[in-house]
Protein backbone atom coordinates (compact mmCIF):
# COMPACT_ATOMS: atom_id res chain seq x y z
CA UNK A 1 0.00 0.00 0.00
CA UNK A 2 1.55 3.54 -1.16
CA UNK A 3 1.73 6.15 1.70
CA UNK A 4 2.59 9.50 0.76
CA UNK A 5 2.60 12.96 3.07
CA UNK A 6 3.36 16.47 1.83
CA UNK A 7 4.27 19.42 4.07
CA UNK A 8 0.62 21.54 4.06
CA UNK A 9 1.68 24.07 7.40
CA UNK A 10 4.68 25.15 9.30
CA UNK A 11 4.56 26.81 12.58
CA UNK A 12 7.17 27.89 15.45
CA UNK A 13 6.61 28.02 19.26
CA UNK A 14 9.10 29.49 21.78
CA UNK A 15 10.90 27.17 24.59
CA UNK A 16 10.98 28.19 27.94
CA UNK A 17 14.18 30.21 29.70
CA UNK A 18 17.39 28.13 29.42
CA UNK A 19 16.29 25.57 26.52
CA UNK A 20 18.17 25.45 22.93
CA UNK A 21 16.24 26.95 19.46
CA UNK A 22 12.10 26.73 19.12
CA UNK A 23 9.74 24.15 18.69
CA UNK A 24 8.54 23.47 15.23
CA UNK A 25 5.27 21.86 14.44
CA UNK A 26 5.41 20.84 10.47
CA UNK A 27 1.66 19.52 10.10
CA UNK A 28 1.54 16.98 7.33
CA UNK A 29 -1.44 16.21 4.96
CA UNK A 30 -2.89 13.02 7.11
CA UNK A 31 -1.50 11.11 9.76
CA UNK A 32 1.84 8.54 9.04
CA UNK A 33 1.54 5.15 9.84
CA UNK A 34 3.80 3.60 12.32
CA UNK A 35 6.22 2.43 9.19
CA UNK A 36 6.07 5.44 7.28
CA UNK A 37 7.31 7.45 10.99
CA UNK A 38 10.02 4.96 11.54
CA UNK A 39 11.26 5.26 8.50
CA UNK A 40 11.22 9.37 8.55
CA UNK A 41 12.97 9.37 11.66
CA UNK A 42 15.78 7.27 10.80
CA UNK A 43 16.14 9.22 7.27
CA UNK A 44 16.41 12.38 9.44
CA UNK A 45 18.76 10.74 12.08
CA UNK A 46 20.92 9.64 8.87
CA UNK A 47 20.98 13.23 7.35
CA UNK A 48 21.85 14.91 10.29
CA UNK A 49 25.03 12.87 11.18
CA UNK A 50 27.95 14.87 11.62
CA UNK A 51 26.08 18.64 11.22
CA UNK A 52 26.72 20.20 14.13
CA UNK A 53 24.51 23.20 14.30
CA UNK A 54 21.86 20.14 14.84
CA UNK A 55 23.69 18.81 18.67
CA UNK A 56 19.97 20.65 20.07
CA UNK A 57 17.59 18.93 17.53
CA UNK A 58 15.87 16.40 19.33
CA UNK A 59 13.61 13.44 17.12
CA UNK A 60 12.63 10.91 19.37
CA UNK A 61 9.16 12.00 18.68
CA UNK A 62 8.96 13.17 15.87
CA UNK A 63 5.88 12.69 14.10
CA UNK A 64 3.02 12.94 16.44
CA UNK A 65 -0.59 12.75 15.04
CA UNK A 66 -0.37 14.49 11.35
CA UNK A 67 2.33 16.54 12.39
CA UNK A 68 6.30 16.64 12.74
CA UNK A 69 7.56 18.22 15.82
CA UNK A 70 10.70 19.54 15.64
CA UNK A 71 12.32 20.86 19.24
CA UNK A 72 15.43 22.72 19.27
CA UNK A 73 15.46 24.11 16.01
CA UNK A 74 18.06 27.25 15.67
CA UNK A 75 17.43 29.98 13.56
CA UNK A 76 21.51 29.54 12.12
CA UNK A 77 20.74 25.94 11.08
CA UNK A 78 17.05 26.29 9.25
CA UNK A 79 18.28 26.27 5.70
CA UNK A 80 19.98 22.96 6.27
CA UNK A 81 17.09 21.51 8.11
CA UNK A 82 14.77 22.76 5.64
CA UNK A 83 16.13 20.57 2.62
CA UNK A 84 17.00 18.01 4.98
CA UNK A 85 13.72 17.49 6.03
CA UNK A 86 12.21 17.36 2.44
CA UNK A 87 14.78 15.28 1.39
CA UNK A 88 13.86 13.28 4.01
CA UNK A 89 9.97 12.92 3.50
CA UNK A 90 10.58 12.73 -0.57
CA UNK A 91 12.93 9.34 0.06
CA UNK A 92 10.17 8.40 3.00
CA UNK A 93 7.56 8.45 0.28
CA UNK A 94 9.35 6.84 -2.35
CA UNK A 95 10.21 4.00 -0.53
CA UNK A 96 6.28 3.76 0.76
CA UNK A 97 5.07 4.06 -2.73
CA UNK A 98 7.30 1.43 -4.02
CA UNK A 99 6.61 -0.88 -1.42
CA UNK A 100 4.30 -3.86 -2.36
CA UNK A 101 1.45 -4.94 -0.02
CA UNK A 102 2.16 -7.48 2.00
CA UNK A 103 -0.50 -10.67 2.24
CA UNK A 104 -2.54 -10.37 4.94
CA UNK A 105 -2.40 -13.49 8.32
CA UNK A 106 -6.20 -13.73 8.27
CA UNK A 107 -9.37 -13.18 6.74
CA UNK A 108 -10.73 -9.50 7.02
CA UNK A 109 -13.94 -11.81 8.56
CA UNK A 110 -11.43 -13.48 10.78
CA UNK A 111 -10.40 -10.08 12.22
CA UNK A 112 -13.45 -8.65 12.19
CA UNK A 113 -14.74 -11.63 14.57
CA UNK A 114 -12.12 -11.26 17.11
CA UNK A 115 -12.56 -7.55 17.08
CA UNK A 116 -16.52 -8.30 17.76
CA UNK A 117 -15.44 -10.94 20.62
CA UNK A 118 -13.09 -8.42 22.63
CA UNK A 119 -15.85 -5.81 22.30
CA UNK A 120 -18.65 -8.25 24.20
CA UNK A 121 -16.60 -9.24 26.79
CA UNK A 122 -15.20 -5.99 27.60
CA UNK A 123 -16.87 -3.71 29.82
CA UNK A 124 -20.27 -1.58 29.79
CA UNK A 125 -18.27 1.81 29.27
CA UNK A 126 -16.84 0.36 26.38
CA UNK A 127 -19.73 -0.18 24.52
Amino acid sequence: MSEIHRIVAVRGEPLSVGRVGVRVRVRLSGCPSIGWSHALRARMAGELVGQSAMGYLKLNELVQGDELVLEGVEARAVQDLASTLRRAIDATNKAHTERTAEPANVAQEEADAIARDLGSGASPEWR
